[in-house]
């Protein structure tokens, strides 16, 4: 009796598992999926792409002449689109397909082998897709700030289209997808297991975008009535919003980079904020004491600067180095725009070298100090000085921005050679809304 009892017993409690196995596996398998990380980077998303469309265009939109408002616009909106098309068919399996050594490989073209179940860490591949895609699209969008007011718009199509599968793919995977930059031991063995630090894109976008703008920029040659004849912004409070959405969408630019809702992203969204509003204080002081009266468009400006100098380090440092970050930035690239503009004299129209190439390079630099406990920030690798780390990010900045470099001036040419680059100098005059489109961004 006793024994039929436990058999029973027995029975039932391999009857129940059988049952509530394939739920407890479903239940194990659901766990490797976050749904909060999920949703946060979902939201992430949004906001990148919010500092594109409408942020990044209706900041260059304000700050160009009105005969050439929508052309800008334009171009945004065109470049969204291209590098979104680029992007699924091939330009995200080169950045992430694979851990090659110069670029992800074509295993991925087109999401092969990503369904609604596949796994990037703990979020879907879909939407880490998406993420990196909104990086994608406003890399290429940050030139146009360099050659606005005198460029063919098919010149902008093919060029950004090209830049994005050359220049900004390959970078992103020597960096972010396991390429030769994620471990610079092949340099010297003092940098054995040193990833370059580049939580946000301070080299994958910022930097890569500068140096682009600059040679397009000198290859163009400079807009009539170069330096002395142009005229101001045409509406400076464009400029604000577009300005102010972008430090808004900044938060998923940075905080996003986490790629999860945790500690992490709440310190880059902290230093993010700080980095930016120190960076629109130190730019007014400048411009107070130099012309006698602080700008909207230089706080504008100083926003901007603060935020691409912070985007490298925002997930290694501090409160005191985002203070840091923004108090340099404010001071090095106002500067810098003189430079660009008059030293150089290159008309780098919207100072998207001066704001953006050299800030993300300041901010990459910058990184392998006050990534260090000792100054609040999150701690460099073990076995790691500054020394090192400065060196390592030198030489990573430096191996970046010269490829950038040669290969942007190349796809140009080749874009001069297909298509032409400039307009003709009665379209210049007329202004590109009506001449390339079509349209008048004003009815007066």
């Amino acid at each position: 009796m006793r024994i039929g009892k436990a058999s029973n017993l027995i029975l039932a409690l391999i009857a129940g598992t059988l049952i509530f196995t394939p739920d407890l596996a479903l239940a194990q398998e659901a766990a490797k999926l976050s749904a909060g990380n999920t949703a946060w980077i979902i939201t992430a998303t949004a906001l990148v792409l919010f500092m594109t469309l409408p942020g990044l265009a209706l900041f260059y939109g304000g700050l160009v002449r009105s005969k050439n408002v929508l052309s800008v616009l334009m171009h945004c909106f065109a470049i969204a689109s291209v590098s979104s098309v680029l992007w699924l068919v091939v330009a995200y399996s080169i950045a992430f397909g694979g851990e090659g050594t110069w670029w992800g490989g074509l295993g991925k073209s087109f999401l092969a082998g990503v369904g609604a179940d596949t796994l990037s860490g703990d979020i879907p591949e879909s939407v880490f897709f998406m993420f990196q895609m909104t990086f994608a699209i406003i890399t290429p969008g940050l030139i146009v700030g360099a050659y606005v007011e005198r460029i063919k718009f098919s010149a902008v199509v093919m060029f950004s289209g090209l830049w994005l599968l050359v220049v900004y793919a390959p970078s992103t995977h020597w960096i972010w997808g396991g390429g030769f930059l994620s471990d610079l031991g092949w340099i010297n063995p003092i940098f054995k297991g040193y990833a370059t630090m580049d939580f946000a894109g301070g080299l994958v976008v910022h930097a890569n975008a500068g140096i682009a703008a600059l040679i397009i920029a000198k290859v163009l040659g400079a807009r009539r009535g170069f330096p002395t004849e142009l005229r101001p912004p045409h509406n400076p409070g464009m400029v604000m919003i577009g300005a102010a959405m972008l430090w808004v969408g900044w938060y998923g630019f940075n905080a996003g980079s986490a790629l999860a809702a945790n500690g992490s992203a709440g310190m880059a969204l902290t230093v993010t904020h700080i980095s930016a509003a120190t960076s629109c204080l130190v730019w007014i002081a400048i411009e107070w004491i130099k012309f006698g009266k602080p700008s909207l468009v230089g706080i504008a400006t100083g926003a901007i600067a603060g935020l691409a100098t912070v985007t490298p380090g925002s997930g290694f440092i501090g409160p005191v180095g985002g203070l840091v970050f923004g108090f340099l930035a404010g001071i090095v690239c106002f500067f810098a725009i003189n430079i660009v503009k008059k030293a150089w004299k290159i008309d780098d129209s919207l100072d998207v070298f001066a704001v953006h190439g050299v800030g993300g390079i300041l901010g990459i630099l910058l990184t392998s100090v006050f990534a260090d406990t000792s100054f609040g920030g999150m701690g460099l690798a073990n076995g790691v000085t500054i020394g090192t780390a400065f060196l390592g990010q030198l030489a990573a900045v430096m191996i970046t921005v010269t490829w950038a470099g040669i290969a942007s001036y190349v796809l140009i040419k080749i874009t001069q050679g297909l298509v032409g680059l400039r307009v003709d100098e009665d379209s210049e005059s007329e202004g590109l809304d009506l001449a390339e489109h079509g349209e008048h961004g004003y009815d007066l």
